[in-house]
């Protein structure tokens, strides 16, 4: 019986969710409408308007909707393919870029901005979460060679086996 992994299926909830934040701030910003924010972090409209907000002139929220969308359809794929290396190793990678830049965001608002902006923080918590999700689904994947001595003719055999399965 073939066990499915539902890491890509997590990621596809987990893009969805980014999607949707990143939308909002997107749509806000765009329209020059104010953000909403929470009474205990009231620090969103101070971020979306630093200067550190834009890249090469465009709103950091318009990236997000297009890495999300790109995580979506990488998601997508993998819940196809789940087998397929580079779709693995992509998901990983690509995961790990945002997290990186998440990272980066979250320095600048504590050190320049001195404000936070729970969209943003939300945005950084999703893409930790899709990172962890790429590489519990890689983990689950992996396959590696288990060589077997055959009884009958005393040579060594390779067999693929699924990671969890040869760690037994």
């Amino acid at each position: 019986m073939k066990k499915v992994s539902r890491a890509p299926y997590v990621m596809l909830a987990l893009a969805l969710i980014g999607i949707a934040v990143a939308l909002y701030d997107a749509y806000a910003i765009y329209n020059g409408q104010l953000l909403w924010c929470p009474p205990p972090i009231n620090g969103c409209n101070e971020v979306a308007s630093s200067p550190y907000a834009r890249i090469f002139d465009l709103p950091v929220g318009y990236f997000g909707v297009v890495y999300y969308l790109y995580m979506f359809c990488l998601a997508a794929l993998l819940a196809f393919d789940p087998l397929s290396r580079g779709l693995r190793f992509a998901a990983v990678a690509y995961s790990a870029l945002g997290v990186g830049f998440s990272i980066y965001f979250m320095y600048l608002q504590i050190e320049f901005i001195h404000a936070f902006c729970i969209y943003c923080l939300a945005s950084a918590v999703t893409t930790l979460l899709l990172f962890l999700a790429a590489c519990w689904h890689l983990r689950a994947t992996l396959v590696r060679p288990v060589s077997t001595v055959s009884s009958d003719t005393g040579y060594a055999a390779a067999r693929i086996t699924p990671w969890r399965a040869a760690a037994r």
